[in-house]
């Protein structure tokens, strides 16, 4: 089994790895909009909750970025996801750029993956809007 980290703090604060490699299939934690330990596009909080979803777009090209980054290590790219589940704490807001946005990072009008798109009512960090696990398999 290998495994990969982004080497950021929350890591071993969780208590997890960001991806692992088991026989042909690569399992990728939920990714979030981060460089390093600072969040990318950070949404505004008021008392512990987002209070705009306009950094959607950006969180969610800085997203697929860090998966890409992962997939790198294991030799792989976004061409071997086969199933993503996108997590959001608006579904309007993510459906609005979704579109636009996995077809930039797949790199075609109509990702051969299969997609999930749940709204939830908390992310790990408040200013995060947005979160996505994914599958590839090698």
């Amino acid at each position: 089994m290998e495994t990969h980290n982004h080497d950021v703090p929350w890591e071993s604060a969780y208590g997890y790895v960001q991806a692992l490699k088991h026989g042909d299939t690569i399992y990728i934690s939920g990714q979030l909009s981060h460089d390093g330990a600072d969040l990318v596009a950070p949404a505004p909080v008021e008392n512990g909750r987002a209070t705009s979803f306009e950094q959607m777009e950006a969180q969610m090209r800085q997203t697929y970025v860090n998966a890409a980054k992962l997939l790198e290590r294991f030799g792989a790219t976004l061409d071997n996801v086969v199933e993503e589940v996108v997590y959001v704490l608006d579904i309007p807001a993510a459906f609005a750029v979704a579109g636009k946005v996995r077809k930039e990072a797949y790199g075609r009008p109509d990702p051969q993956v299969a997609s999930t798109l749940v709204g939830t009512n908390g992310l790990a960090f408040p200013e995060q809007l947005v979160e996505i696990k994914f599958i590839a398999r090698v």
